[in-house]
């Protein structure tokens, strides 16, 4: 998405990644702001971590939605900016 709002290519790919994103936002708004899938793997696993579930560094699974909610927020001013322009 972020190659494509960088290169003007706003094709229907990236509209299809921002319906993605508008999705995976309801369904965070439904769990409460938890994934369904950890919530769904803390009931097998006695870890504390933040990534126990998922095989990434624990401190980018700690802020995870906090740095890919960041990268969004600059597509969509790249985006918004390539509209208008």
């Amino acid at each position: 998405m972020l190659y494509a709002a960088l290169t003007n290519k706003l094709d229907k790919w990236l509209w299809i990644g921002y319906g993605l994103f508008v999705i995976e936002g309801i369904v965070l708004l439904l769990f409460k702001f938890f994934c369904p899938l950890t919530i769904i793997a803390r009931k097998y696993s006695d870890s504390t971590k933040h990534n126990f579930d998922i095989y990434i560094p624990n401190w980018l699974a700690k802020y995870n939605k906090l740095t890919y909610t960041s990268i969004l927020v600059v597509i969509v001013i790249i985006t918004i900016y390539q509209l208008l322009k």
